[in-house]
């Protein structure tokens, strides 16, 4: 699978943040069956390699895997040796985009300013995550388009049912969806898996 193409044409990016590793599978599985490709676990959460490993394995030709909140090179490489094929940070740090490029990954790093932005796109990022957009929403995306329409972008932060299409016409490429889509407080049984499924079907749909 070509992550990047998996990215573009899915859309969205389910954000898995301090699940329960038991969980883990059992959520992509939900998430795959709705159309949601694009799996994130970020690294601070509990066994996120070993998380990470599992997907990649299990999951192998369904949907792609990728790290969150990846802060430095050396984590960027972890991950990627555990299965990740593209790597996602909430600040710009050019050595964990040359390693992430490096090992044939897809490197999202995260900005917000224009300048921000840019930089991270010259320094090799494939889309840029701007980060957080819970405040200026989908107009600050339509706003970037004027002067940066070469540049991917992926909302992420902020983004929910309500307002999901909306990004999506603004011209990101995709979104990034936390807790809107995957709440891991919420305790785990049939109901909740079944409530996942028709979320994300729901957010599909919106985006498509």
């Amino acid at each position: 699978m070509n992550t990047l193409n998996v990215i573009k044409e899915t859309k969205l990016i389910a954000i898995i943040r301090n699940a329960n590793p038991d969980d883990i599978l059992p959520i992509v599985k939900s998430l795959y069956k709705s159309g949601v490709k694009a799996i994130e676990v970020t690294m601070n959460s509990p066994k996120a390699l070993e998380s990470i490993e599992l997907i990649a394995n299990e999951m192998k030709d369904k949907v792609v895997v990728g790290a969150g909140t990846v802060l430095d090179p050396e984590t960027a490489r972890l991950a990627i040796l555990s299965g990740a094929t593209f790597i996602l940070s909430p600040t710009v740090n050019k050595e964990t985009i040359r390693m992430s490029k490096k090992y044939g990954a897809v490197s999202i790093p995260g900005a917000m300013t224009p300048t921000e932005i840019l930089e991270a796109y010259e320094y090799g990022g494939d889309i840029i995550k701007v980060f957080p957009t819970t405040t200026l929403g989908p107009a600050y995306i339509k706003d970037l388009q004027g002067p940066l329409p070469h540049i991917p972008l992926l909302p992420t932060g902020g983004v929910d049912l309500n307002n999901v299409s909306d990004f999506i016409k603004a011209g990101a490429v995709g979104v990034g969806l936390g807790s809107a889509l995957v709440n891991t407080k919420a305790e785990t049984n049939d109901a909740y898996f079944e409530s996942l499924e028709q979320t994300a079907k729901a957010f599909y749909n919106k985006v498509h």
